[in-house]
């Protein structure tokens, strides 16, 4: 096809896009990745590399994180409760001191018993100990709730973070559009000034670039939204939007396979779970050892102002003691020893519903995973360079006068549009590894559960439901 062939405007809107794109990143090469980059337009500055260089990293994120977050203060507070509580159960019951008095009588003749005396319950069958060990479980459990919400907070801040890294490309990518709009407008009032470009031609650039500056306040809307969130996790809301430090093309290389083993296996919650029936068992054998009676002991010393018929003196100092047990007859603690059997068995069963509850929500990260994976793969490898090589293809012919300024605006929307969803991708791809890897603890400020409490092993999934795979 002849430039002289095509309509007027169409020749106009090719003048601007040539004198544009001569300037451009696109036109330069510059766009080619380094190290296999497709999700950047160009190649970043030395000022951009300056602040990627100088940047928050994830590791100073995570300190940030264990040392502001409250939900851990939290957690550990609980451990000092249940260390606390496991202290008191074994102390030994005080004993009782009081006045006791018998037959007093006033008047001339005076008389009576008054005195002390001394209680003392003696607890038998090692309860005490038993009781200890209830309180042990207990404490193991405040543990395993406090390494688990450490486990939700890092999780969380790892989410966010790459949420945030990927809302900051693509702030720089929409950026970078936004240039080339203003670029086009630029070159068609100089061509309008000058005789070349028609109003509709002028009138169709700065809609073009209205539109691009609205997607570039949307993209930094967002993320100022995900850095308010990663701002509130890691415990500092008021720290102000700074660059972050990272790849996000560093992706994971593991085996799904093994995550899900490995959640069905390790997760804090399947742990706690089985502390609970350790716990259970623990009361099972307390509440056994309940109907064996505890020695009361009672004794004492008193005066005895009552006078002796002989003598006529009074009686003086005498003693007295006393021994007893409760006889177990009618309430041996039956009822107590069955609910404890109960508890039990319903432990035991908590743990297998733990176990189902992991697998059932990690089916669908697994999904995601895997289909965001093959997604950031096909944009990487295929779809993206394709683009990319049509691109140039088509400018190569148009510059060559055989193929017309719409199919080259084509192709370079495309080639954009296939980079902004390879980001959101990686996006979905990190987001999904991270809660999988991570045993699905992504709630970084719900607070942690109390020990004794039914452990919540899966209380909100911050991570996308879905992932948005384009045709090829």
């Amino acid at each position: 096809m002849k430039l002289q062939q095509l309509p007027a405007s169409c020749s106009v809107m090719a003048a601007i896009l040539l004198t544009v794109l001569a300037i451009s990143p696109l036109a330069s090469g510059q766009d080619q990745p380094m190290s296999g980059n497709p999700a950047r337009a160009a190649a970043p500055s030395a000022q951009d590399q300056g602040r990627s260089q100088s940047g928050l990293t994830l590791a100073e994120l995570e300190q940030m994180a264990l040392s502001s977050n409250p939900t851990l203060a939290q957690a550990a507070s609980e451990i000092r409760a249940a260390t606390a509580r496991e202290l008191q159960s074994g102390l030994y019951p005080n004993p009782t001191v009081g006045y006791q008095g018998e037959q007093i009588r006033g008047g001339i003749q005076g008389g009576g018993e008054q005195g002390f005396f001394v209680s003392q319950d003696i607890v038998l069958g090692g309860k005490l100990g038993l009781n200890r060990k209830i309180f042990e479980q207990e404490k193991r459990q405040a543990e395993a709730e406090g390494e688990e919400q450490r486990l939700r907070i890092i999780n969380s801040v790892r989410i966010l973070y790459y949420r945030a890294l990927a809302a900051q490309e693509m702030v720089d990518l929409r950026h970078k559009l936004s240039k080339l709009a203003q670029d086009a407008i630029e070159t068609s009032h100089q061509l309008g000034n000058v005789g070349q470009a028609d109003q509709p031609d002028v009138l169709q650039a700065e809609v073009e670039g209205e539109q691009e500056q609205l997607t570039v306040v949307a993209a930094e809307q967002n993320q100022i939204r995900v850095w308010r969130e990663l701002a509130a996790t890691v415990g500092k809301p008021e720290m102000r939007l700074t660059r972050l430090d990272g790849n996000l093309e560093d992706i994971p290389q593991d085996n799904p396979d093994q995550w899900l083993q490995a959640i069905l296996r390790e997760s804090p919650a399947v742990k706690i779970a089985q502390l609970g029936v350790l716990r259970a068992e623990a009361s099972l054998a307390r509440a056994k050892r309940e109907p064996i009676p505890n020695l009361q002991l009672r004794g004492g010393l008193e005066r005895n102002l009552e006078l002796e018929t002989t003598t006529n003196h009074a009686i003086g100092l005498q003693g007295f003691a006393e021994v007893g047990v409760q006889v177990p007859i009618f309430n041996r603690h039956q009822g107590n020893i069955g609910a404890a059997r109960a508890e039990v068995e319903r432990s035991q069963q908590e743990v297998q519903r733990v176990q189902l509850v992991l697998r059932e929500r990690a089916a669908l990260l697994l999904q995601n995973y895997v289909t965001a994976r093959s997604t950031v793969e096909r944009y990487r490898d295929r779809m993206i360079p394709r683009a990319r090589k049509a691109y140039e293809l088509y400018l190569k012919s148009y510059t060559g006068m055989a193929a017309a300024y719409p199919q080259v605006l084509i192709a370079q929307r495309t080639l954009f549009q296939l980079q902004t969803d390879y980001i959101t991708a990686l996006d979905n791809l990190w987001t999904n590894s991270t809660a999988l890897k991570g045993f699905l603890l992504t709630d970084g400020l719900e607070a942690p559960t109390r020990a004794g409490e039914m452990d919540r092993p899966v209380r909100e999934l911050n991570v996308p439901s879905t992932t948005t795979v384009r045709p090829q």
